[in-house]
């Protein structure tokens, strides 16, 4: 992500019904690259250009290539399918938001932004992820569990929202052979679900699914 894609990332938000963030908020966040990171993925059919910016997240972007179904690279600026961010709380890489527009939800993004933001978490050198979601966001939680993460407590009236109560998830150390092998399993029937789908148009019509998807 950087400054030039706030105003999309914001619209994201409102049409997520997410409390929004200031477009300062963002920009500090953005620019504090000793403890965040954040991420956009971009919907294009187009083959990646080879772009310097491909070192980011390599992994991500090999499967990006072979696919063509997102690009994260700034130069393109197609629009902006969903974004995530991770800051670094002490030992815990900790998801601060992350979201997908309604018309590429269901589709693989909001695990493919995970992904990227566990990369960020290896970056920072993050032991553990942790994060906050709604405790009627089902969806999002089954993701999140099928991922290592499980519930380990629950935030009253966190969302101003509707004062929803949020469900607190903890990974256990994301640095053990066993969760790197379980990532790079899931990482393959990811990168298997996108190829499938690569040929397939998006739905003309916004998802009323969950956020993330």
């Amino acid at each position: 992500m950087d400054e030039d894609d706030i105003p999309a990332v914001q619209q994201i938000e409102r049409q997520s019904q997410m409390a929004p963030w200031s477009a300062q908020t963002y920009r500090r966040e953005i620019r504090n690259r000793q403890s965040c990171r954040y991420v956009v993925a971009r919907a294009d059919t187009r083959p990646p250009n080879g772009s310097p910016a491909t070192t980011a997240y390599p992994l991500l972007v090999r499967m990006l290539q072979r696919i063509g179904l997102v690009s994260l690279l700034p130069t393109a600026r197609p629009p902006i399918a969903g974004y995530g961010g991770i800051w670094l709380n002490e030992r815990s890489g900790h998801i601060t938001t992350i979201a997908v527009a309604p018309i590429h939800r269901r589709r693989g993004v909001g695990e493919l932004l995970l992904n990227a933001l566990i990369d960020g978490a290896y970056e920072l050198n993050a032991e553990y992820l942790s994060l906050e979601v709604r405790v009627s966001n089902l969806a999002a939680q089954r993701l999140y569990l099928k991922y290592g993460f499980r519930p380990v407590g629950q935030r009253p009236n966190y969302y101003t929202d509707n004062q929803e109560d949020a469900l607190v998830m903890w990974t256990d150390p994301i640095t053990t052979t066993s969760f790197k092998e379980r990532l790079r399993e899931l990482r393959r029937q990811l990168y298997e679900r996108l190829r499938q789908q690569a040929d397939q148009p998006v739905a003309d019509n916004p998802s009323s699914g969950p956020m993330v998807g």
